[in-house]
């Protein structure tokens, strides 16, 4: 499992995954820059995603929807605000009303660093997501997002190794 460490701290407000994988950075970089990858990986493994959109460059936009096991859709968008390819890339994620990707504003947008850093030829992610409220982010912590951001991320091992 590559999830090593996950922690939330209402104060600071972020949610931090810490994650190690077998793959050097450029290879882990390729997970988040190629849609279809992503599409593997972005949700988790019962909620699989669909890529609509996707510029992976400052100023540019991520469209996404992930679908239950009940065919139920849920939309959500990155706003992509800064990448340093192939080390470190920013983004603010959040929930969307619908296929039109209209921010649904009744729920929080993180504000969100992914790190990738060489150790020993394997790779070091750290996935950081900052909200504007600690409301903002107990209310994403009851609707499971530890949960399911450590399975989507413990699927990437896989895609790795194929």
């Amino acid at each position: 499992m590559p999830v090593t460490d996950v922690q939330h701290d209402l104060d600071a407000l972020t949610l931090t995954i810490t994650a190690d994988f077998a793959a050097p950075v450029e290879r882990v970089w390729q997970v988040y820059a190629d849609p279809r990858q992503l599409e593997r990986v972005w949700g988790p493994p019962t909620y699989p995603a669909t890529v609509v959109d996707h510029d992976l460059t400052p100023g540019g936009r991520v469209n996404y929807f992930m679908t239950s096991p009940e065919g139920e859709k849920y939309y959500g968008y990155w706003d992509v605000t800064g990448v340093s390819a192939p080390d470190r890339f920013t983004f603010d994620d959040g929930f969307a009303l619908d296929e039109t990707f209209a921010p649904n504003t009744e729920l929080p947008v993180s504000h969100n660093v992914y790190d990738f850093t060489e150790v020993d030829g394997s790779t070091r992610a750290r996935f950081v997501a900052t909200y504007d409220s600690a409301e903002g982010l107990q209310q994403v912590l009851a609707m499971g997002v530890v949960e399911g951001a450590s399975s989507a991320i413990n699927q990437i091992d896989e895609l790795l190794a194929s």
